[in-house]
């Protein structure tokens, strides 16, 4: 196949992998399996992998990310991007549609929409093709998070070909409530933190510099603004329908997500449905947004320097209920902090039952006063679980006592400690706290560390409670005849689980220290550290002050990593772990040559020998680093065709040596 060939056959291959991304993603209405649209896929990337110089940066396949992206650059908007202002007041969006109607002598229509709760996002289109993707920013400006929006499906990368040649469509990026529950259940079967709330996730998701990671998480997107300098049409409404024809995700008015309004009794009618409804929705929503309809009549009313005039959105309060405080418990967790629980009489909030409250820690415990028996209000504020925001303390009777924050740990009896600047209090004694102790091997033999199936946490508390453990160095001694006895193990079982612990012993270091649970020392932190100091000796010797200097150590998780390597009680588990044979030292990397070693080296462009990922690894394997970007500790860019000008000017300005692909390939030989 000659270029001219394959550049048809790859055009025929985007056109259509797009058709079949717009019908399933916006039409809801897909005519091919999954498995015949990965063919598809398929098919286009070894095409583009044969011809690199054919790839375009919006074809289809960047749907997967790859990209990595250290920082996110200001872009200017062509039209600023205001925000809306808002009300909780039922009465105040009447007197904005009364006031409205007063502003022209026609008559006006408004459009009602569901405030979507998740990110503004501004889109441009060029030619047909997605150019840019901007975040709101401070209205003027906004950050340019283009490769992560790629990631999107519902989000087209090629749109119709009657669209305006340029224009910008801005609607909201949000994550379904089934994809942010998904993603809480994967965290926390792998002993991650839990994400908050749907809104923040999608924020701190459109902000990773991974793009593959985003193209995980499953975000959405609703679009209902067009700004062009060409005329579309005079309804707002319209215009929606018509970027619907474009290819877009719009709100649906089958399903009441939009609806035209000519009277106040229909706005209200609207927003009182939604309020009722919105738990029923399969996404998250704050409120209601009510526009003037018709285009000609907003530039007529205007806008402040803010917001625009011809719009308001109705919030929604927070859901409350009321209930009884009945009691408070206290959970120890594997890093001995301390969490107060309310236990509740069960109520009915969000459309479940709800029996259990966090108080989060003793400040949230004395700032609401609480009193046992008090009646309070509970809210579902964006929450993994509802929260206390309040007591009714017209229902408090005298009798009722105050709670007092706990002085000792409910587990041990350890005197509690609180580190200045923290707002927890923690358990002290980290070796003997049964949870802390369980947590801490719970958390060793997880999928994310030593990877030891076949031991659960009832079966650890039976270890423990027959001291056949009591730390993660025990695992190792563990005998068939320790097992067998325990309840649910048969012989298959025991001699998988004892098989299991010895393949451990191979782990990578990095999840052996993570394994570790050194308090705020992650599976990413824990993979910069060995990668800067290699082995468990090494970061023995380091100061404070050289932990801080490595990439994203902070000094408070330098503090911690350094005290815990300097406990003498750490230090005789660490010893038991080398002398069971667990790796303490990072895997020696076999180099073809040392020809760049300690170099820095950026690639930038498009290659035709090779493709960018093999330039990657011919550069680590001959002993270099890739950088992300030009830096004065960049030592060379490769230049390949179509490279930025901005970025050679920078190279140059840096007095870095740039070199094309063949001087590359020659250097590595």
């Amino acid at each position: 196949m000659n270029i001219e060939d394959a550049k048809l056959k790859l055009d025929q291959l985007t056109k259509e992998i797009n058709h079949h991304n717009n019908l399933y993603y916006i039409s809801s209405a897909p005519v091919i399996s999954d498995y015949e649209f990965d063919q598809l896929l398929n098919e286009l990337s070894a095409l583009e992998s044969q011809y690199p110089l054919l790839v375009h940066e919006n074809s289809p396949t960047k749907r997967v990310g790859g990209d990595i992206t250290k920082n996110f650059p200001a872009v200017k908007h062509r039209f600023p991007m205001l925000s809306l202002s808002n009300t909780y007041s039922k009465s105040e969006i009447e007197d904005w549609v009364v006031r409205i109607q007063k502003l022209t002598d026609e008559p006006i229509q408004f459009v009602c929409e569901l405030k979507y709760d998740g990110v503004a996002i501004s889109l441009w289109y060029e030619n047909g093709q997605l150019f840019k993707a901007l975040t709101r920013g401070d209205g003027v400006k906004g950050e340019d998070v283009t490769n992560n929006v790629r990631t999107i499906k519902t989000i087209p990368l090629r749109i119709s070909d009657d669209a305006p040649k340029s224009f910008e469509i801005r609607g909201e990026i949000f994550m379904p409530i089934a994809a942010f529950d998904q993603l809480n259940e994967h965290r926390k079967n792998n002993d991650e933190a839990l994400f908050a709330n749907p809104r923040n996730t999608a924020s701190g998701t459109l902000k990773l510099q991974d793009s593959s990671l985003v193209s995980k998480r499953t975000l959405d997107s609703f679009l209902y603004s067009v700004y062009s300098d060409e005329k579309i049409k005079d309804s707002h409404y319209e215009q929606i329908i018509q970027s619907k024809k474009w290819g877009f995700k719009t709100p649906s008015s089958h399903d009441r997500y939009i609806e035209l309004a000519s009277s106040i009794e229909q706005v209200m009618s609207f927003i009182n449905y939604w309020d009722e409804k919105r738990s029923e929705l399969p996404f998250e929503i704050d409120g209601i947004v009510i526009k003037v309809d018709d285009v000609n009549q907003q530039n007529e009313i205007g806008a402040t320097s803010k917001s625009p005039r011809w719009a308001i959105a109705y919030k929604f309060k927070a859901e409350q209920a009321e209930t009884i405080l009945n009691s408070v418990t206290y959970q120890v967790g594997r890093t001995g902090s301390i969490t107060p629980v309310a236990n509740l009489t069960p109520v009915q909030l969000g459309g479940t039952t709800v029996k259990r409250a966090s108080l989060h820690n003793a400040d949230q415990i004395a700032k609401l006063d609480l009193h046992i028996n008090d009646y309070v209000y509970l809210e579902k504020g964006g929450e993994i679980i509802p929260k206390i925001v309040g007591v009714n303390l017209k229902k408090r009777k005298a009798e009722n006592t105050k709670v007092n924050f706990i002085q000792c740990c409910p587990k041990c009896d350890a005197r509690l400690a609180r580190v200045e600047g923290e707002a927890n209090h923690f358990c002290p004694d980290e070796k003997a706290c049964p949870p802390q102790v369980k947590g801490k091997i719970e958390h060793f033999i997880g999928r994310k560390a030593m990877n030891i199936d076949g031991l659960g946490q009832e079966t650890v508390d039976q270890l423990f409670k027959s001291n056949l453990i009591s730390d993660v160095s025990d695992l190792y001694n563990l005998k068939y005849d320790d097992l067998i006895q325990m309840d649910r193990m048969a012989d298959k079982s025991v001699n998988n689980l004892l098989k299991s612990i010895e393949a451990s012993k191979s782990v990578v270091f990095s999840k052996v220290l993570f394994g570790l649970g050194i308090r705020f020392v992650g599976e990413t932190v824990a993979k910069k550290i060995v990668a800067a100091y290699g082995s468990i000796d090494s970061m023995m010797k380091a100061s404070i002050e050289e932990l801080i200097l490595v990439d994203e150590i902070g000094e408070r998780i330098a503090n911690s990593l350094f005290n815990y390597l300097h406990n003498e009680e750490n230090k005789i588990l660490l010893n038991k772990l080398k002398e069971h044979g667990l790796q303490m030292e990072q895997a020696k990397k076999v180099l073809s040559s040392e020809k760049l070693l300690n170099q820095t080296i950026v690639i930038s462009g498009v290659f035709h020998q090779y493709s960018r990922n093999e330039i990657k690894q011919l550069i680590e394997n001959n002993g270099g680093k890739v950088g992300s970007s030009i830096s004065k500790k960049t030592n060379l860019l490769v230049a390949g065709e179509n490279m930025g000008p901005s970025k050679r000017q920078k190279a140059v300005d840096l007095n870095v040596k740039i070199i094309n692909e063949d001087e590359f390939i020659n250097l590595v030989k």
